[in-house]
C-alpha cells in the first residue's frame, strides 16, 4: 500500500539537490512547553540547523499523514493542537489508520526518518529505563529503537530522572554506540556529569559520520546514540539537581503515576522547583545538539 508520506517545500528541494538534512522530534512541541513558547522554540531549533548549512526536518503526523518537514501554518497548527497522541512505535500506525494527529517521540521519530532517508536526528534526551523497572518493567522504548534504525541520534544523555547506570547496561546489552562528545564521562540531560564513564568518546563530526557509514557497511543494525553535554553556562550541576528529582519521583509514585505520563509530570514538577531553570537548560541543550546535528549531517553528504 502506498505509505502516507509528505515532505515539506523546504524538505523536498533538500533531498532533490542530496543537501543535508536533520530530522527533528515534535513531542517538544505538544507535550514540552505551552503555547506560544513551544512553536518558537521549534522555529529557534530550526534556525539553528540552517546556520549551520543544513536544512532541518520537523516530523509530525499531521491528519493521518506523515509530515517530514513542517511550513509555519503547520509548526502552528501543531502548537495549539489539542488531543494531539504522543506516538512511538507501538501506536504510531495506529494514529495513521485513524487519521489522527500525533507527535513522534524519539522511537518514532527514528522511524519516519529512516523512512524519509534522513540519516541524523537531533533531540533534547532519549527515554531510557526508569527507576523501580526490576519491579515496574518501565523501559522506553526509544533504547530498542536505537538497535533497530539506523540513525545517528544526537542527544544530551536520557533524561537525568531515569536510572541512567541501568539505561546504560541496557545500551550495552543492545549493541548500541553510545558516544560522547568533548568529554570521557557521559551527560545527563540538565549536567554534563552522571558519574559514569562513557563506553566510547569522539570530538570529530567527521569521524562520528564515517563511523555511522561503517556501521552501514559492516551490515550493522541500529544507530548511534551521541551524547553531547549541555553548555557549561546553561547546565544545573548534578548535586543541585537530583534531589529536586528525587522528591519529584516521590510525588509521582505517591500520586499513582505511571506509564506515559510519568516524564510530562516530572519535567513540571522539575519546572516549577527550579522557577524555569529546567526549562532554559532544555532549551540551550537541544539548540546544541542541533548544532552538532547539522555538522554531522554536513559530514555526511
Amino acid at each position: 500500500m502506498t505509505l502516507p508520506l509528505s515532505y515539506s517545500p523546504d524538505v523536498a528541494e533538500a533531498r532533490a539537490k542530496g543537501l543535508p538534512l536533520v530530522a527533528l522530534e515534535s513531542t517538544i512541541i505538544t507535550h514540552g512547553m505551552p503555547f506560544p513558547q513551544n512553536v518558537e522554540t521549534a522555529r529557534a531549533v530550526e534556525a539553528e540547523i540552517r546556520a549551520q548549512g543544513a536544512v532541518p526536518a520537523t516530523i509530525a503526523i499531521l491528519d493521518g499523514t506523515i509530515h517530514v518537514g513542517l511550513t509555519d501554518a503547520q509548526l502552528d497548527q501543531l502548537g495549539q493542537a489539542q488531543d494531539v497522541m504522543k506516538l512511538s512505535r507501538a501506536d504510531l500506525a495506529v494514529c495513521l489508520a485513524q487519521g489522527r494527529t500525533g507527535a513522534t517521540t524519539v522511537a518514532a521519530t527514528m522511524i519516519c526518518a529512516h523512512l524519509a532517508g534522513i540519516a541524523v536526528f537531533a533531540t533534547g534526551g532519549i527515554g531510557g529505563v526508569h527507576r523501580g523497572a526490576e519491579d515496574s518493567f518501565d523501559i522506553s522504548a526509544d533504547l530498542q529503537e536505537l538497535s533497530k534504525t539506523p540513525v545517528t541520534v544526537v542527544a544530551a544523555g536520557a533524561k537525568a530522572i531515569l536510572d541512567l547506570p541501568k539505561t546504560l547496561e541496557v545500551l550495552e546489552t543492545l549493541g548500541v554506540p553510545v558516544i560522547a562528545v568533548g568529554q570521557d564521562e557521559l551527560p545527563a540531560f540538565w549536567s554534563r556529569a552522571s558519574g559514569l564513564k562513557a563506553p566510547l568518546r569522539m570530538d570529530d563530526p567527521a569521524a562520528i559520520a564515517k563511523s555511522h557509514r561503517l556501521r552501514g557497511a559492516l551490515g550493522l543494525a541500529g544507530g548511534q546514540l551521541v551524547t553531547n553535554p549541555i553548555p557549561v553556562e546553561a547546565e544545573i550541576p548534578r548535586a543541585e539537581i537530583m534531589p529536586v528529582v528525587e522528591e519529584a519521583l516521590k510525588a509521582a509514585a505517591v500520586q499513582g503515576i505511571t506509564a506515559k505520563e510519568v516524564t510530562p509530570f516530572l519535567l513540571s514538577r522539575l519546572f516549577d522547583a527550579t522557577e524555569g531553570r529546567s526549562l532554559d537548560a532544555n532549551i540551550a541543550l537541544v539548540l546544541n545538539n542541533a548544532r552538532l546535528a547539522a555538522k554531522i549531517a554536513r559530514e555526511l553528504v
